[in-house]
Order: C-alpha cells, then sequence, then structure tokens
C-alpha cells in the first residue's frame, strides 16, 4: 500500500511537471478556470494566466505529496485577478493589453488591469519606477487606449497615486530624521535641566553653610515649575506618507506602518501559527497609517451633537489646515501646490479623460484604504483627481482591511462626494472614525437617497481574509503592509455584492506576489518577522502564497462539483 501510493505520488508530480509549458498556455488555462463569479453569469471575471513560479510551487507540492495545499495553491493561482502594467514602452505596453483584452473578449470575460507607471510610483521605496515625465507618463497612457480599442475593460488607475501623493514623500522622507533630531534635543534639554538643578542645589548648599544655617529643605514636587519638554516622539508612529517606493524608511512603509508591534521571527511555512483574529485586535485612534476598524456604537450618556472631526494627516498643500481657514478676500496670493504634486493630478486627470472616451472602459481611481486618510483628507484629492468623469474609485489595493471596514469607509467616501458635489465642504463630511450614530444621522441629512446618482467603488480582497495584521514589538518599524505574516486570501471575486454602491470585490494585488524585501527599519538582508530575505517586490514568494491558502476565510474550495451536476 505504501509503495503504491508512492508510485501515485511520484507520477503527479512528473505530470505535473512535464504539463508545466502546457498549463502555462493562455487558452489552456482560461479552458481548466474554475468560475468563482457564480452568482453573475452577466460579468464573469478575467484569469490572466499565472506565475511560471507559482506552478512550480504546485509541482514540488505535489512531489513531496502534500495534494491539499497544492491543490489550494493552483486553485488560488487560476482565480481571477488584476493583470499589473507598469515600466514598459509605449509600444511593449500597447502589443501586451491587446493580448489580454482579446483574450478575455474571446472567452466572454472582463478583465481588470492595475495601471501602475505614474512618475514618482511609490515615493522611490520597493515598488519604484514609472514615466520619468509627463509627457512620457501620456504616451503610455496612449498606448493603454491604443491595446483596449472597444473592448470592455476594468481599470485600477495607479493604486496609491492619490493617497501617497509626492507632498506626502517629502513629509515621510524626513520623518525618521525628524524623529531623531526631536529625541536629541529632549536628551539634551533633560542634560541641560539636570546641570543647573545641580549646579542650583551646590550654590545653596554652599550659601547656606557659609550662613552657620541647615540647607532649606525642597519644595514638594506640586509647587516646582519644571521646564516644558516637547513629546517623546513615538518610535512606531508613521507620518503621512501604498500597494503601492527612495530608501527604505520612506514612501509606503513610512505612509502606511502602524504604530504597532512586530512578534518574534515567523516560523517556515509549514509551522506557521495560526493568524490572529481580527476580532481580537485592540483598536487604536484613527491614523494616516494605521489599521483600525470604526468606532463602537455611543453609549446613551453620550452627547446628541456631532464631534468634530479628527485632525487632518498632512494637509493636502492646496487646502488650508483644519482650523486656520482663511476669508479670500484677506489673500494677497492663492495657495500654489508643489511642481510634483500639480504633475501628479494632471497625469491622473489625463489618463481619466483618454481611458473613459473608450466608451466600454470604466475606470477607479485610487483611495487608499480605511486605515490610512480620513473621509475629508481623501475626498478633496479625488475630486482634484477628476472623480466626476471617472467611474469610482477603488479600495484597500493591496491591503488588508477587512470588508466591513471598507464597504463603511466606501459609503462615506461616495456620500462626501456627492455632498461636496451639491455645495457642501468635506471638511464637514462624517468620517471613519465616528461613532456609527453619528455619522448615520450625517447621513440620513446629507447623503443622497438614490445610489445610481453616487460614485460607485471596488475593493480588493485578495489577502484580507484574516484582516490587517496586529505587530506586538514597538521598538522597530513595523511596516504592516509588507508581507505581514499569518494573512489569507479574502471574498472571491465578484460583480455580485449585494450592495448598491460597490460594483465588484476584485483581486487586485496578486496574491503570493511578495511586497518586497521588508527590512523593517534594519539594515537587512533578513526581515526581523519573519527570519528570512524576502523576494523583491513583484516576484514569488512561497511562503506567503502557502500562508494564504492556509488562512483563507472563506476557505480555498479544493474539490468542486462539475458544473451542471
Amino acid at each position: 500500500m505504501r509503495k503504491r501510493r508512492k508510485i501515485i505520488t511520484v507520477s503527479t508530480a512528473v505530470a505535473a511537471a512535464a504539463t508545466l509549458p502546457l498549463l502555462m498556455s493562455p487558452v489552456v488555462s482560461a479552458a481548466v478556470l474554475e468560475d468563482d463569479d457564480e452568482s453573475s453569469r452577466m460579468t464573469r471575471l478575467y484569469a490572466p494566466p499565472p506565475d511560471r513560479d507559482s506552478y512550480r510551487q504546485v509541482a514540488r507540492l505535489a512531489w513531496r505529496g502534500d495534494f491539499r495545499d497544492s491543490a489550494g495553491l493552483l486553485s488560488m493561482v487560476r482565480t481571477p485577478q488584476a493583470v499589473w502594467y507598469g515600466d514598459e514602452t509605449p509600444e511593449q505596453v500597447e502589443r501586451l493589453v491587446r493580448r489580454t483584452t482579446r483574450s478575455a473578449d474571446w472567452q466572454g470575460r472582463l478583465p481588470v488591469l492595475a495601471l501602475y507607471n505614474v512618475p514618482g510610483r511609490d515615493c522611490g521605496s520597493y515598488s519604484s519606477g514609472g514615466a520619468d515625465s509627463l509627457a512620457e507618463y501620456e504616451a503610455w497612457i496612449d498606448a493603454v487606449a491604443a491595446g483596449i480599442g472597444d473592448r470592455e475593460v476594468l481599470i485600477i488607475l495607479e493604486p496609491d497615486s492619490l493617497a501617497l501623493l509626492p507632498s506626502d514623500c517629502a513629509d515621510a522622507s524626513n520623518a525618521a530624521q525628524t524623529a531623531v533630531e526631536q529625541q536629541t534635543v529632549i536628551e539634551e534639554q533633560t542634560t541641560a535641566d539636570e546641570q543647573t538643578t545641580a549646579d542650583e542645589q551646590t550654590a545653596a548648599d554652599g550659601q547656606s553653610a557659609a550662613d552657620g544655617q541647615p540647607a532649606a529643605q525642597e519644595q514638594p514636587a506640586a509647587e516646582e515649575s519644571p521646564t516644558e519638554l516637547p513629546p517623546l516622539p513615538d518610535p512606531g508612529a508613521a507620518t503621512a506618507p501604498p500597494t503601492g517606493s527612495a530608501a527604505p524608511g520612506t514612501g509606503q512603509e513610512a505612509a502606511q506602518t502602524p504604530a504597532q508591534q512586530v512578534p518574534d521571527a515567523l516560523p517556515a511555512a509549514s509551522e506557521t501559527p495560526a493568524p490572529q483574529s481580527p476580532a481580537v485586535q485592540e483598536p487604536a485612534a484613527l491614523d494616516p497609517s494605521a489599521s483600525q476598524t470604526p468606532a463602537p456604537e455611543p453609549s446613551t450618556e453620550q452627547p446628541g451633537t456631532l464631534p468634530e472631526l479628527t485632525p487632518l494627516p498632512t494637509p493636502d498643500p492646496v487646502t488650508p489646515e483644519a482650523g486656520n481657514s482663511v476669508d479670500p478676500d484677506e489673500l494677497d496670493t492663492p495657495v500654489v501646490e508643489d511642481p510634483e504634486t500639480a504633475a501628479r493630478y494632471s497625469e491622473i486627470n489625463y489618463a481619466v479623460d483618454v481611458l473613459t472616451a473608450l466608451g466600454q472602459t470604466s475606470v477607479y481611481l485610487d483611495a487608499g484604504h480605511a486605515g490610512w486618510h480620513s473621509v475629508s483628507s481623501i475626498v478633496p484629492r479625488l475630486i482634484k483627481a477628476g472623480i466626476d468623469r471617472a467611474t469610482g474609485f477603488a479600495l484597500n489595493v493591496s491591503h488588508y482591511q477587512t470588508d466591513p471596514d471598507s464597504t463603511w469607509y466606501g459609503r462615506l467616501i461616495s456620500s462626501c462626494l456627492a455632498y461636496a458635489d451639491e455645495g457642501g465642504d468635506p471638511e464637514e463630511c462624517a468620517d471613519q472614525s465616528w461613532s456609527r450614530r453619528h455619522a448615520r444621522r450625517w447621513l440620513r441629512a446629507h447623503a443622497p437617497d438614490d445610489p445610481a446618482g453616487m460614485k460607485h467603488y471596488v475593493t480588493d480582497t485578495s489577502r484580507n481574509g484574516q484582516g490587517p495584521w496586529t505587530p506586538r514589538d514597538r521598538h522597530i518599524d513595523a511596516q504592516s503592509w509588507c508581507n505581514p505574516p499569518g494573512r489569507g486570501l479574502g471574498r472571491r471575486p465578484t460583480t455580485h455584492t449585494g450592495d448598491a454602491l460597490m460594483d465588484a470585490a476584485l483581486w487586485v494585488k496578486t496574491p503570493g506576489q511578495s511586497d518586497g524585501r521588508c527590512l523593517r527599519g534594519t539594515d537587512g538582508p533578513l526581515d526581523p518577522v519573519r527570519g528570512t530575505v524576502n523576494p523583491e517586490a513583484g516576484e514569488w514568494f512561497p511562503d506567503q502564497a502557502l500562508e494564504l491558502v492556509r488562512y483563507a476565510d472563506p476557505a480555498v474550495k479544493v474539490f468542486r462539483r462539475t458544473a451542471g451536476r
């Protein structure tokens, strides 16, 4: 019996290895796809040919006799997901996009394209790159449009482009140096105060001895007037800047690293402990980089008035800071945004105009995620980027926020956009930090009754099955967005969402591909959390791929019924 099982295992692995080139064929790969969008036959999503390294891992698992993980991984890579384009020349991207859209059209499926080539992408961090200039980017977008033609396409336009503006990059790049300088000032001030106190005490003792009197008793601490020191910086706190990229420590990692803690090195994939349940994670105060759930329902003792909004994270250069509004008649000169940020808005607006002009293309702009920007922070950015001409916005791309958090955040953003379109001030919009009772009161008063007149959204559910990661160690940069351990696949891609404002749940980030080296503030090359050297951004990460399958919620269906039975 054991010999027979070994023969079957070896035969399966050999067959998998021998048929690997055949499985990589787009036609065969498409022919054996499982239909995960069972509730919506009108719009079935396209699954691109999987990464070659993913099939190699499938074959290795089968060779070892690990058939369940092998089958689960195979199911994952054959699930509909986005096709990413960026860094190609205009000629290359036109050819590749045409190939993908033609293949999807031939199969009667809707392709999802993630365009990721904006200049200054990811603040020069792990996913750095992109076009070199506005003109180069416009030529690239023109080539994408030529490759699409009149075919139906859903586009996720430039993840992180609005949640991580060039103005945010400048703040993020100075965050570490600022923290060091603040700590140095604190230490120097403390030393000076201690020296001053010692000198004064010595002088008092000397004077008392000269007078033949005992030294005066110290005043009680409550009567002292100590020197006020600036607050100690939070070692894990992140300044306002994604998946998305300057040197490690800036850009996306500074943008999305919550002030949380990092666990000890993660064991090998086969020994990975069960992930933490999102239900037991302690909520943190809203931070542009922290993952959190909306505030709980207020008690009956809470006031009935609406609370004030939390401060904005790194105010947009074109918008006066909250609480510092200025009468327009008193302004001598207009507020001017920095050239890089102005160029970013020009690039996104150009892409919106060119792509929506194709007729059958749905375009969704970047809106970050629920643990990053407040509603009143991201809405003005969406407006300046041309959301009025786009189909809607995309949430949680390459991140881990739960579906309830994303849908609530999406509803608030959509309602605020409608409110602003009628002349309202985004600063007055309900925010995800508000209690649900107060937010719903605002929605009843200001949100349109008909969702058809509001902007819709899509969410990325490729890796949010276990929710955001909660680190334990606060002494290093957590980089919670970067290959966090113990995460799982989320909701399967579908256009049948049951939400009038939510057009689709998608797998935008390719599950199994690395976010980058994830040095977490260390000199590397090891990831201090996992204890391994993570692959470069975009490369296949076998350990993480297995985690996503094993901790998927809902669980991966390894064995499926044949259609029609």
